[in-house]
């Protein structure tokens, strides 16, 4: 059986998220996770969060691989099986699918912008009334001086693809209030990362 694939940055970083999630989080719940990958995000918060449900997802098979194996490694009856899923394919889920969070950390920027576009709408369609969208990464900011190193990922993302690249964050912001959802809160993060976390729009 091949082994589950590995990420030094989801490990890195897997932690730090955890805290934040942990400080947010009401004790129970449901999450959607767009773009799982390797599987260790959900593997290490469904470990410290198993009052949680959570519904890990991706669109390439060798990362439902991956996720399959690692979660079942683990032994975690609080992970359900992966599901394909493409944020730029409709339809999502089934009309009845709903979740507390939608979790998507580092996709919007090694995927063209439609998808930030899509997560954003996908979001708004499946999340409760009082549900959260919660995104993690690197981001472009009005006001923030960029970093070295994200300006060189950002250089080295958009070399690999054109339509890649750093997103700033006031974009990606139009996008949510275009969805109906909003920023409430923007949590600075290790390697000069951001967690941000979206709500509904209140009338």
């Amino acid at each position: 059986m091949q082994a589950p694939a590995f990420s030094a940055a989801a490990d890195r970083n897997k932690q730090p998220i955890l805290q934040a999630l942990q400080s947010e989080l009401p004790p129970t719940g449901s999450v959607l996770e767009i773009a799982s990958g390797t599987g260790q995000h959900i593997t290490w918060f469904a470990q410290h969060l198993p009052a949680w449900q959570w519904q890990p997802t991706d669109t390439h098979a060798d990362a439902l691989h991956s996720i399959a194996e690692r979660t079942a490694q683990a032994g975690l009856h609080n992970v359900h099986p992966p599901l394909k899923l493409d944020v730029l394919q409709r339809p999502w889920l089934s009309d009845s699918a709903v979740f507390d969070v939608v979790y998507c950390a580092n996709m919007i920027h090694i995927a063209p912008w439609a998808t930030c576009t899509a997560l954003m709408q996908l979001s708004a369609q499946h999340l409760a009334p009082s549900g959260r969208l919660i995104t993690y990464g690197p981001y472009l900011e009005d006001g923030v001086e960029t970093t070295p190193g994200n300006l060189a990922f950002d250089q080295s993302l958009r070399a690999e693809n054109p339509t890649w690249g750093l997103r700033r964050r006031e974009a990606v912001e139009a996008e949510a209030q275009r969805a109906g959802l909003h920023l409430t809160r923007r949590l600075p993060m290790p390697a000069n990362n951001l967690l941000l976390i979206w709500q509904r729009a209140t009338s």
